[in-house]
């Protein structure tokens, strides 16, 4: 018996609701951020994706010094004032990709920004006096503006002759807040080829043609970066030395088209400041010449080239000429570089790398070269102008070089997002682990109550258990012993009338019988749940039973409410019941009972009325104990009518958890 109790116990413990409690709780605190944005596992696997890819771009170095700094257009007195530039590619090209390069500035709190960029403008280009294809629409909310890097706008291979950007708002200049427009450089590739180098810009209002935002420096090749590009080996300049006019000559080993050359400045090591300026080592004024035989005898001049101020000079200087057949190439100096600003010592030669292009391609990368200046020093050598390295390592052709900046540039403004956003998702994550174990710490807290809280329950059941038994034994077993007491006095005085003496048996046969079936039905109420599923039939069985001798008038009401009692309850008030039916039977003499049990939502009600002499003194104590086992008001009043009148009143739950 007490087993089925702890079974019962485990049973309606509510270890399910408490562990649906947990995970609502988990739930609750994982639902903490937006169902939009990206769970951690993402953003670490992009942070991840973004170092990966930045280690394998060019750095985006700043150039110092002196030197070209971009175009700049007439000031304007708000952000609405329209501007224009049209470079004049001089023949029709077809075009793959334009960049723009921003002019950058120096920020106190900020470090380096863009300076004068315009927030929003168009590029189109065409041939002759057309309108024009719209290739670029570029507004401030569509966060295709860059950072410090360039803006790389692919184009659709049409063909045009010029190119032309206009802009729609403008941005402020950071010297001193005015609205202007500001480009460091332009380059139009087609294919590897920028075909916008240093030709013709047109400018919708007249530019500020100073000395370093010259209109023509938008076009003249030369951007404020330096070229890092993270990987190759490192390779120092070549620095020469000596008297007379210095010359270099390039055999590419086989007769190839050439269409221009690029001659990178010498690098001023890793020292900061630098020791010379940019333009150390570069001469005033230079020839390239070209011939298909060694001894230059079919000599053909390609370019006639000069550096008239440190604004015409930067890490990298290109020109174009028109494309010739050649395998020999000579540099010569006719105006080289000196010592001393100019005014004396010998004269000198300085390149960290010299390209020759033939269809936008290098060939003279690992070429042999020559030279009548001896380099300076045992760590100077003629084979660094063709190994295809400057001091950071290897060099890039130039449209390659733009969008690996770009790529970074792009990277670079996405990853402190990222990191803002995972730094926010592991602070929520903290926050969510506190409250995961507090809730745990609750939740264990809690179980460990409802555990001691159970067990001191069950035990109180247990102890309620054997008072119903007790009292059942006592109501039931001890009314009908003590019936038998009687009847065997009767059948000691009938020992002389053998018909009443047999009379006298049989009913004390028929009260073992009963006694049997009460203390069976003592064990069965108490072990079986399928007992007493209904009330109604039990109660008309025994009250038959009881009252066999007595006229009795039994009714019932709200039988589908009687129906939704615990089984607990049914049991206690059918022993209530059986109870009152006793008293009546051994103490109140009546020849006629009249029972009544209505049942509604609220409340049900019981009334066992007799025709007997009346009740005197207390309320039986047997009935106080089986109304408090029940949880119910009982009292005991006598009818005008005469004889006794039980009601007991129980108040219906609508849970019963603990019944």
């Amino acid at each position: 018996m007490l087993a089925t109790i702890g079974h019962s116990f485990v049973a309606r413990f509510p270890f399910r609701h408490l562990f649906s409690l947990l995970v609502f709780a988990v739930a609750q605190a994982g639902a903490a951020r937006d169902a939009s944005e990206a769970s951690i596992s993402e953003l670490e696997k992009e942070l991840e994706t973004i170092d990966t890819e930045l280690n394998s771009l060019a750095q985006i170095s700043l150039n110092s010094g002196v030197g070209s700094i971009g175009y700049r257009s007439a000031t304007f007195p708000n952000a609405k004032g329209k501007t224009s530039i049209k470079i004049d590619l001089g023949q029709d090209f077809r075009i793959d990709e334009i960049v723009l390069v921003p002019t950058l500035w120096r920020d106190a709190q900020s470090g380096f920004i863009l300076d004068g960029f315009p927030l929003a403008f168009d590029i189109r280009i065409g041939r002759d006096d057309e309108e024009g294809t719209l290739v670029a629409e570029i507004r401030e909310e569509s966060d295709k503006l860059p950072g410090i890097g360039p803006l790389v706008i692919p184009a659709s291979g049409e063909t045009a002759s010029w190119v032309k950007i206009e802009t729609s708002r403008l941005s402020q200049r950071a010297f001193d807040g005015l609205y202007i427009f500001q480009l460091s450089e332009v380059l139009v590739f087609e294919g590897e080829k920028n075909v916008a180098l240093r030709k013709r810009v047109i400018p919708l209002k007249e530019s500020q043609d100073l000395d370093a935002w010259n209109r023509q420096n938008l076009v003249d090749g030369i951007v404020p970066y330096v070229m890092n590009s993270a990987k190759g080996l490192q390779s120092r300049a070549l620095v020469a030395h000596g008297t007379g006019e210095p010359v270099i000559e390039i055999d590419l080993g086989e007769v190839l088209p050439l269409s221009g050359i690029r001659l990178h400045a010498a690098d001023q090591s890793d020292t900061v400041p630098q020791a010379y300026p940019g333009d150390y080592g570069l001469p005033r004024r230079f020839r390239v010449e070209a011939a298909k035989r060694a001894d230059f005898s079919d000599i053909q001049v390609l370019l006639e080239g000069k550096i008239d101020s440190i604004y015409c000079t930067g890490p990298m200087m290109d020109w174009q000429f028109p494309e010739t057949n050649c395998r020999y190439i000579r540099l010569v100096a006719t105006e080289p570089y000196l010592s001393n600003m100019g005014q004396t010592g010998p004269s000198k030669i300085a390149f960290a790398e010299i390209e020759l292009h033939s269809n936008g391609r290098n060939v003279a990368l690992g070429k042999a070269v020559t030279s009548n200046f001896p380099p300076v020093g045992s760590t100077r050598s003629l084979s660094a102008l063709t190994d295809g390295n400057n001091l950071y390592g290897e060099i890039l052709p130039v449209r390659k070089w733009m969008n690996q900046l770009a790529q970074r540039d792009q990277l670079e403004n996405r990853r402190p997002f990222v990191t803002a956003q995972l730094a926010e998702h592991y602070a929520q994550q903290k926050i969510n682990l506190k409250l995961m174990f507090w809730i745990a710490v609750i939740l264990i807290a809690g179980i460990g109550f409802l555990i001691l809280y159970y067990r001191r329950r069950s035990r109180r059941q247990e102890a309620l258990i054997r008072e119903r038994i007790s009292a059942n034994l006592h109501d039931n077993l001890g009314a009908n012993l003590h019936a038998i007491g009687l009847l065997g006095d009767l059948a000691k005085e009938a020992v002389d009338d053998p018909e009443e003496l047999i009379d006298t048996v049989e009913r004390i046969r028929l009260l073992t019988e009963r006694t049997g079936r009460a203390a069976r039905d003592c064990a069965n109420m108490i072990e079986a749940t399928d007992l007493f599923q209904d009330l109604v039939a039990e109660m008309k069985r025994d009250s038959k039973s009881f009252l066999a001798d007595l006229k009795h008038d039994l009714s019932f009401g709200g039988e589908d409410f009687l129906k939704q009692l615990s089984r607990r309850r049914r049991i206690d008030l059918f022993l209530f019941y059986k109870e009152a039916l006793i008293n009546i039977i051994r103490h109140s003499g009546a020849t006629s009972v009249k029972t009544r049990l209505v049942a509604d939502g609220k409340e049900v009600r019981l009334t066992v009325t007799d025709n007997g002499h009346g009740h005197e003194g207390e309320f039986p104590a047997s009935l106080q104990r089986r109304a408090r086992l029940l949880g119910a008001h009982s009292r005991v009043t006598q009818p005008d009518s005469g004889g006794t009148q039980i009601t007991l009143i129980l108040k219906t739950q609508k849970f019963e958890f603990f019944k």
